[in-house]
């Protein structure tokens, strides 16, 4: 294909239009222009910006800049695979489109520069000839980027599984914390629980709201991110919202509506102090809403509070002629989470038991006893018989 031929193609891009809209395309759709139309200085210029961006971005070559943006922003096309729809009319364009960013990555820039030595006069042969190359090639086709599409989705959710809700936008999170199964200890039933709940979400099912609640450090949030590493869980995205930005929880709502992915929205550490509003949006989005919560999200919270909001004596003996009411509706919204797991202190002997294995996970050396007799010590000092001090314990024992 010419460079004319192939300037005209990029110019009928139709499904991929948001690509064409980057500004490193601006610069290759110029740079196609300005050798068609002989202009020489404005294409050196223009290969130059290329190149930088091309490196700016982290990409060696045109082609892999592309099939990122083809996997991962999202479009006509691509969404219309995600969610199982079929356009024939979309699929030529999509088809045709795809053909086009396939020629365009293989352009060599060897023969570029060769075309930029017939438009420049001599004096630019020693710029052309330190011009840097990118690499040549694609790796895509429109059948590899189909089967993408229909097997991860498309735009964010197929780059990324965790994000935050911030400021009204989601911000992809590309290595989450998240701890995998078969290294945490303590507290099975609890999260055999969550994971059934969160298996019946992603075979669409109807499922609860979870509330994990209870002693600080013993692994309530460390059972929520986990769920991103039970195998059978692809298609499964976390999100994690602050309580401040309960307010635009509705919007988040309605963007994640008609995905193909499940969502679970996670709230940390939730509690409502006694003259807290925030807390009307949550009930509202749990239970009792106009707007109904589409089947592919849920809500799991984690607190330390049972009832979430905290309570004091003065509010329980106030002048208010309704207080029961008042203190019943507060105290109501831990009830429109379905599914109230506790997480509770352990025992001294499963606290132990704990420690013992978690010994053995990091390889610690030591008589059952010694190990047994300093950590009864260190939580005599650090009080709370939980996961978080178990693990606390184990690394003072490599200081």
């Amino acid at each position: 294909m010419t460079l004319e031929a192939l300037r005209c193609a990029l110019l009928g891009v139709s499904a991929y239009r948001n690509i064409l809209e980057e500004p490193l395309m601006a610069e290759v759709t110029g740079l196609l222009e300005a050798m068609v139309r002989q202009r020489g200085t404005e294409a050196v210029e223009r290969y130059a910006k290329i190149f930088y961006r091309l490196r700016q971005e982290g990409y060696p070559g045109l082609g892999d800049w592309l099939h990122d943006r083809l996997r991962y922003e999202e479009a006509p096309y691509p969404l219309a695979l995600e969610q199982g729809g079929a356009d024939p009319a979309l699929e030529t364009a999509a088809r045709r489109d795809i053909e086009t960013f396939y020629l365009l990555s293989e352009l060599d820039c060897d023969k570029l520069i060769d075309k930029l030595k017939s438009l420049l006069p001599p004096d630019f042969a020693p710029v052309l000839a330190n011009l840097p190359r990118w690499r040549a090639g694609a790796p895509f086709t429109f059948e590899s980027l189909s089967a993408f599409y229909r097997e991860r989705g498309c735009g964010l959710f197929a780059r990324y599984r965790a994000f935050f809700w911030e400021n009204g936008s989601l911000r992809g999170v590309a290595d989450p914390d998240c701890t995998a199964g078969d290294e945490l200890i303590g507290y099975e039933r609890q999260r055999s629980q969550v994971e059934a709940n969160t298996r019946a979400l992603l075979e669409g099912n109807l499922v609860n709201n979870v509330l994990l609640y209870g002693e600080s450090g013993s692994g309530k949030s460390v059972t929520v991110k986990s769920l991103l590493k039970v195998p059978g869980f692809d298609d499964l995205r976390l999100i994690e919202v602050q309580k401040e930005a309960l307010g635009d929880l509705t919007d988040l709502i309605r963007l994640l509506a008609g995905r193909r992915h499940k969502f679970i929205l996670f709230i940390d550490d939730l509690a409502f102090d006694q003259d807290d509003r925030t807390y009307g949006v949550l009930k509202t989005i749990l239970e009792g809403g106009l707007e109904r919560r589409p089947a592919n999200v849920a809500v799991y919270a984690t607190s330390n509070r049972r009832h979430l909001v905290r309570q004091t004596f003065s509010a329980r003996a106030g002048d208010e002629v309704d207080r029961e009411e008042t203190i019943a509706e507060k105290t109501s919204l831990s009830d429109r989470f379905g599914l109230r797991i506790p997480y509770l202190s352990l025992d001294k002997a499963g606290f132990l038991d704990m420690v013992e294995q978690m010994a053995a996970q990091y390889g610690i050396d030591m008589a059952a006893e010694e190990l047994r007799a300093k950590a009864v010590a260190f939580e005599a000092r650090h009080p709370g018989r939980t996961p978080r001090v178990a693990r606390q314990f184990i690394a003072s024992l490599s200081m």
